[in-house]
């Protein structure tokens, strides 16, 4: 098996089943199949300019399955959550998880490994802030996440 694709765009291994980055490049389904992915969960609108064009299609003719849970990034909620983990666990093949800057994902992953998966907050938060930290941020935009971030804390 191939090594981690760490050029594909804010890569990041979080388990050996699960892999997460930003946007995805042509070039890139290739590079997952190569390490075994089988799964691609994309939480990203495919309006987005930096989307990729036709990722189902590309991702099908590589022989991986698709999931599309598009976040809006004013406005994620609970259902989008609801949506990936029911994708996530789906089954326990290799996965990949993107949006356009690993931002949505670390966020979604920092949920779900807090609230799921019975993870330290403390090591949710330090996996999240390898990528980003939302509720560190002044930038009214980055309100909207963290809030969604402290959703479902107990």
């Amino acid at each position: 098996m191939a090594s981690d694709p760490e050029d594909i765009e804010a890569w990041q291994r979080l388990d050996p089943r699960t892999t997460t980055s930003g946007k995805l490049r042509p070039e890139d389904v290739a590079k997952l199949a190569g390490i075994g992915v089988r799964h691609v969960i994309n939480l990203a609108p495919d309006e987005r300019p930096s989307a990729l064009a036709g990722e189902a299609e590309l991702l099908k003719q590589a022989g991986i399955r698709y999931s599309y849970i598009p976040v809006p990034f004013d406005d994620p909620r609970g259902s989008h959550f609801d949506a990936f983990v029911a994708a996530y666990e789906g089954d326990r093949e290799p996965v990949h998880v993107h949006c356009i800057a690993n931002y949505r994902v670390s966020a979604f992953f920092y949920r779900y490994n807090r609230d799921i998966a019975g993870m330290a907050e403390k090591d949710a938060r330090a996996l999240m802030e390898r990528q980003w930290a939302p509720d560190k941020s002044e930038h009214p935009s980055m309100q909207v996440w963290a809030r969604f971030i402290t959703q479902g804390e107990n």
